[in-house]
């Protein structure tokens, strides 16, 4: 048994243009000038703490810190319900996880730095209520690229973290699975580059979901010593 974990922004959802718009206001609220789109998208990924410090950098007290993502929060709640800024899934997504869902060797999970709420709102716009077995936000596991998401994960399901292969489009994807000992796929499309998913370690990178059906059959989970 493998248990298949996926990010969500930028591996299944394209959701660049509600976060950008989300990061923008933020910056405005707090006073700021925005920084260019690449440079704040680089942090999806991280849990929203972590990311706004990134962002904002180490020397903001943390009381700003927590006012910047107070903005980012209410900033995302304004548009979440709006048709204009409601993300869609990759094209292929969807296949992929239900090709990957009727397989009896693949346990799925999601690993993902929004909150339980977010990822819930998601798994019922897009009717997958119940399709993942283990489900890691940021509202009780570190931020990426802590392995924990992953060893929490793999534990939930029984299985371990060597069991699992992490699909994700940042670094921090990578570095996560990586630390963990899963094995990691890194997708193209996402708010990282391929070439700092390779620096991270990615064993795969793919252009589109066609791509990762045959990876998760060509992985061979090994027999604990």
């Amino acid at each position: 048994m493998k248990l298949v974990l996926f990010d969500v922004d930028g591996t299944l959802l394209d959701s660049q243009h509600l976060i950008h718009a989300c990061l923008v206001e933020t910056f405005r609220g707090m006073g700021r000038p925005p920084l260019p789109r690449a440079e704040m998208l680089s942090i999806v990924g991280l849990s929203l703490v972590p990311a706004i410090q990134r962002l904002f950098g180490d020397d903001t007290s943390a009381d700003d810190i927590d006012k910047a993502a107070a903005f980012y929060r209410d900033a995302f709640l304004a548009r979440v319900n709006d048709p204009a800024f409601a993300p869609p899934l990759f094209p292929g997504a969807a296949e992929a996880v239900a090709e990957l869902r009727r397989r009896d060797d693949v346990i799925l999970g999601l690993a993902t730095g929004k909150s339980r709420r977010g990822v819930d709102r998601i798994l019922e716009s897009f009717g997958w209520e119940g399709l993942f077995a283990t489900i890691q936000t940021a509202d009780t596991a570190p931020s990426k690229p802590d392995p924990g998401m992953i060893v929490q994960g793999a534990g939930e399901v029984g299985l371990r973290p060597e069991d699992a292969i992490m699909i994700g489009d940042t670094s921090f994807d990578i570095l996560m699975g990586r630390r963990a000992g899963a094995r990691t796929i890194g997708v193209s499309w996402g708010n990282h580059p391929v070439s700092e998913l390779t620096e991270a370690g990615a064993d795969h990178i793919i252009d589109d979901f066609a791509q990762l059906l045959p990876l998760v059959e060509a992985f061979k989970v090994t027999e604990p010593q």
